[in-house]
């Protein structure tokens, strides 16, 4: 908290020293530009007060309602930010509760070895969530996820006793060798 506050604190110092410079600056351009119409232009208004004093009292006014509306936006801005700050610190309260809670279950959680055929997929990808989950199943537990695939091309015992490792009768299957269950 002290943070944001020394934050606040800093920009305010940083919009302070920007407005008195701003105002020395268009203070001095607007002297020049008085005196150059004072020369020039009579007065249109009798009414109206038109000395240097009224002008710089005018333009004070206007630099005024600037700062007001950008000390304004910084004021929402600060808001905007402690709202996103809290919304942030929720979504990671909840991921910090669901890491929690996958920790709990990691002493269930174990490797097994196998050999599971993945069946084929309606895409004709090979499926092997299911080829995972029936490997620990058979293991005694109850979910799983493949950790390890492998594939090989298997071939049918006249085709390999001929001599060769490949043909059209020959096919790629994949299965799961260890997967981790739980």
């Amino acid at each position: 908290m002290d943070s944001k506050r020394a934050l606040t604190c800093q920009r305010k110092t940083s919009a302070a020293r920007s407005a008195v410079t701003c105002l020395f600056a268009g203070g001095m351009v607007l002297m020049a530009a008085l005196a150059a119409a004072q020369e020039s232009a009579p007065a249109a208004n009798p009414n109206q007060d038109t000395g240097f004093f009224a002008a710089i009292g005018r333009w004070f006014d206007r630099q005024s309602d600037n700062m007001n509306s950008t000390f304004g936006d910084a004021r929402k801005k600060i808001e905007n930010f402690g709202r996103d700050a809290g919304s942030a610190a929720q979504s990671t309260a909840a991921g910090a509760r669901d890491a929690a809670d996958a920790v709990v279950r990691i002493p269930n959680a174990r490797v097994v070895r196998g050999h599971e055929v993945c069946a084929k997929a309606p895409n004709g990808a090979p499926d092997c969530v299911t080829a995972a989950v029936t490997m620990c199943k058979a293991k005694g537990f109850e979910s799983g996820k493949s950790m390890d695939m492998t594939t090989a091309q298997v071939c049918p015992p006249k085709v390999l006793l001929s001599g060769r490792n490949s043909g059209p009768e020959c096919r790629d299957e994949t299965f799961v060798s260890r997967a981790l269950c739980q």
